[in-house]
């Protein structure tokens, strides 16, 4: 899985995946395994937003339940 880091200031990084290449659910462990290396090593909260929509993330790692967590309601359609 390609990530691009970009570092905004000190205390936050902003970083891009394709979810193109992250298909099925294989894929979406890979994701989740990645928010929640990146979540322990820091200490902090990892958040996954929509590209352009930074207020509304749709998942991400809890420190406080040391696992990821859907963050939105999922949309029926």
């Amino acid at each position: 899985m390609l990530v691009i880091f970009r570092p905004m200031s000190a205390g936050e990084i902003d970083f891009d995946v394709d979810l193109r290449e992250l298909q099925g659910q294989e894929g979406l462990g890979v994701l989740c395994r990645f928010l929640a290396a990146v979540g322990r090593r820091l200490g902090k909260p990892v958040v996954m937003t929509p590209e352009g929509d930074y207020g509304n993330p749709v998942l991400g790692f809890d420190p406080a339940a040391d696992r990821v967590v859907l963050m939105a309601d999922p949309q029926m359609r």
